[in-house]
C-alpha cells in the first residue's frame, strides 16, 4: 500500500484530543493542503480560514458544535463567495478542501474533525458573528475542523469500509 493510500485508509474522524498543542507549523500546512484543493476554476476558489485556540472562543464555537470545545485548535473554513466563480456551487470548492486539510492532518500524525456549519442558515449566522464575519457581505462559514492529537482510543485506522453492491454501472 502506498503512502497515501494509507493515508486516505487510516483517516478517521478523530473526536478526542490529548493535551498538546499543534505547532504553527503544522497548522500551516494542512491550510496549504486546503488551499491546494480543486476549485470550480482557477484563480476562483473562494476559501478563506480562521485559525482559533483561544480557549474562549473554542468554547463559544463549542456552543454550536459542541466537539470544538475541548480542541487544541480549530480552523473555521470560510467562503468568500465573490472570489468563485460558481456563486451558486461554492459548497463544492469548499468540501475539497475541508477534504485535502483531513488527509493532511493525518499525514502528519494528527487527527482531525469535520464539524458541519453550512448549510443551516442559524448556524452560520452564529459562527460567523463569533468569528466575526457576521457583517461582511458575501462569506459564509462552511465547517469548523478541528485538531490535534489523538487521544488514547482515537487513533486514526484502518475501518473497511467498501461495499461492492454500491456500485453500479451505466445505469443505477
Amino acid at each position: 500500500m502506498s503512502d497515501f493510500e494509507e493515508i486516505i485508509n487510516t483517516r478517521r474522524s478523530i473526536r478526542q484530543y490529548d493535551d498538546r498543542k499543534v505547532s504553527d507549523e503544522d497548522i500551516l500546512k494542512i491550510i496549504k493542503a486546503g488551499m491546494q484543493a480543486p476549485g470550480s476554476r482557477l484563480g476562483a476558489e473562494p476559501w478563506e480560514f480562521v485559525v482559533v485556540k483561544n480557549r474562549e472562543t473554542l468554547e463559544k464555537l463549542g456552543e454550536i458544535k459542541p466537539r470544538v470545545t475541548k480542541a487544541p485548535v480549530a480552523i473555521v473554513l470560510v467562503s468568500n463567495i465573490e472570489k468563485a466563480f460558481y456563486k451558486t456551487v461554492w459548497q463544492q470548492d469548499m468540501g475539497a478542501a475541508a477534504e485535502n486539510m483531513l488527509l493532511e492532518a493525518v499525514n502528519l500524525g494528527l487527527g482531525a474533525l469535520w464539524n458541519g456549519v453550512a448549510p443551516t442558515e442559524e448556524r452560520m449566522e452564529k459562527v460567523g458573528k463569533i468569528i466575526g464575519i457576521d457583517d461582511i457581505t458575501d462569506t459564509k462559514p462552511y465547517c469548523i475542523i478541528t485538531i490535534g492529537y489523538p487521544a488514547d482510543g482515537w487513533e486514526n485506522k484502518f475501518m473497511d469500509k467498501f461495499d461492492e453492491e454500491r456500485i453500479h454501472y451505466e445505469k443505477y
